[in-house]
C-alpha cells in the first residue's frame, strides 16, 4: 500500500505521529458538524440543527418590519418551520417589492375618497360640489397663474382657499379704472407666485391678496 507524502518519514516510512495528529482533527471536525435531523430525530437534535443554521429559540428574536405587522402568530409559524433571521429578513424584502406598489395605491385610492367625502359635505352635496368645482375652475383660469392653480387645486385644503376668495371677490371692474387695474392685479397675480400663498397658505399674505382683489373689482 502506498504511504501518502504527508504521512512519510524521510527515508519513506510511515510517520506514526503525523497519521495520529491527522485523525484527532478529523475527529474535532467531525463531532463539531451538526447532521440534518431525519423524520425519527429527537428534539434535543432538531434544536441543534436549528441552532446552527441561525433559527432563533424565540418568536421575539425575529426582526421586525416597518411597513408589516405581522404578529405573533407568523412570527410563531416561521419558527415552526425552521426559518432564521435572514431568511425572514428576505421574506420581508420580497413582500415590500410586490406590496408596496399595491399598497400605495390603496392609500392614494383612500385619500382620494376622504377628500371628495369632505369636499362633499364642505358645499353641501354632490351636485353642489360639482357645480362649485366648474366656477372654481372658470376662476383659476381667470384670476391665477396656471402653476399656483394647478398646486391649490390638487388639494381639499387648496380648494377651500379658491372658493374663499370667490366669496371676497366680485369681479366688476369699474369703467376708467383699467390702467389702475393693470397695474395692481399684475402685482396680486406675483404675490400669488410666492411659496407663502401656494405652498404655505399663510393667512396673512393670503387676506392682502383677497383685500386687494376685493378693491380692485368692488
Amino acid at each position: 500500500m502506498d504511504i501518502p507524502k504527508k504521512f512519510q518519514n524521510e527515508d519513506g516510512t510511515l510517520n506514526n505521529d503525523a497519521l495520529l495528529k491527522s485523525y484527532s482533527e478529523l475527529k474535532k471536525k467531525i463531532g463539531a458538524m451538526v447532521s440534518v435531523p431525519g423524520a425519527c430525530a429527537d428534539v434535543q437534535a432538531r434544536e441543534r440543527f436549528n441552532r446552527a443554521v441561525g433559527v432563533p429559540e424565540t418568536i421575539a428574536e425575529y426582526p421586525e418590519h416597518p411597513m408589516f405587522d405581522i404578529g405573533d402568530d407568523v412570527r410563531q409559524r416561521f419558527l415552526d418551520a425552521g426559518l432564521n433571521k435572514t431568511q425572514v429578513e428576505k421574506i420581508y424584502d420580497i413582500a415590500s417589492e410586490y406590496l408596496a406598489p399595491a399598497f400605495a395605491e390603496v392609500f392614494q385610492s383612500q385619500y382620494e375618497n376622504d377628500s371628495l367625502a369632505e369636499l362633499c359635505n364642505f358645499f353641501g352635496g354632490d351636485e353642489k360640489m360639482t357645480a362649485a368645482m366648474a366656477d372654481i375652475e372658470k376662476f383659476g383660469e381667470k384670476f391665477l397663474p396656471s402653476d399656483t392653480f394647478e398646486s391649490l387645486s390638487s388639494s381639499v385644503a387648496g380648494i377651500k382657499s379658491i372658493h374663499n376668495m370667490m366669496q371676497t371677490i366680485e369681479p366688476k371692474v369699474h369703467a376708467g379704472a383699467k390702467h389702475a387695474e393693470t397695474l395692481t392685479e399684475r402685482s396680486l397675480r406675483e404675490m400669488m407666485k410666492d411659496p407663502k400663498y401656494w405652498r404655505d397658505h399663510d393667512a396673512e399674505h393670503i387676506r392682502k391678496i383677497e383685500s386687494g382683489f376685493k378693491k380692485l373689482y368692488s
